[in-house]
């Protein structure tokens, strides 16, 4: 029988492992410049559909709060004069009242189109005439008030071109193209 020598073993296993390390040196390196577009294109991702969810948010609030100005002002529901919807340079008119509500987003002067309906603008029959402010290329028309001619249905509708904040492209063509969103909000004044 030949006899083994205790030691040699691990010597062998600690040549072999040494190889090992010196063959997969560049593989981490490999790995991270296969994972690290992934996951830069992930955080983009992540921060462009985030905004979209506060762009959401805001519209529905602005429209929501343009519409109950154009019904109240900024007095109570007794008032005797609806307030004005235009222009919307004004803070004290209903479009400058939503435009003000959107100002936190990104290029909002430029890209949001801000219809109202209101009988201040006139009427023609039991429709309120409708006026818009800002980019407009859609217009959208209110329906007559159910209950018309005790009430006069308030309309104002916001639209907005999202452009992401975050803009990825790959040879000029856009992962995330821009959209646009469009809120609308009708309350009734009483006539």
């Amino acid at each position: 029988m030949t006899s083994m020598n205790p030691t040699a073993y691990p010597r062998r296993r600690a040549l072999s492992l040494r190889r090992f390390k010196a063959r997969s040196s560049g593989q981490s390196l490999v790995e991270v410049a296969v994972c690290l577009p992934i996951l830069v294109l992930l955080m983009g991702y992540a921060v462009d559909f985030g905004y979209l969810f506060m762009v959401a948010a805001n519209l529905s609030s602005a429209a929501r709060n343009a519409a109950q100005y154009s019904v109240q002002g900024f007095q109570s529901p007794g008032q005797l004069v609806l307030a004005s919807a235009g222009p919307s340079t004004s803070a004290t008119s209903v479009s400058g009242s939503a435009l003000g509500d959107l100002a936190s987003l990104l290029n909002y002067s430029t890209t949001t189109t801000v219809q109202v309906c209101s009988k201040s603008n006139g009427m023609s029959g039991n429709i309120p005439k409708c006026t818009s402010y800002g980019p407009a290329d859609t217009t959208y028309t209110p329906r007559t008030d159910p209950e018309a001619p005790t009430f006069v249905l308030q309309r104002v509708d916001v639209t907005y071109t999202v452009q992401p904040p975050v803009p990825m492209s790959f040879f000029n063509v856009s992962f995330l193209p821009s959209m646009k969103f469009h809120r609308q909000v009708s309350m009734r004044a009483m006539d």
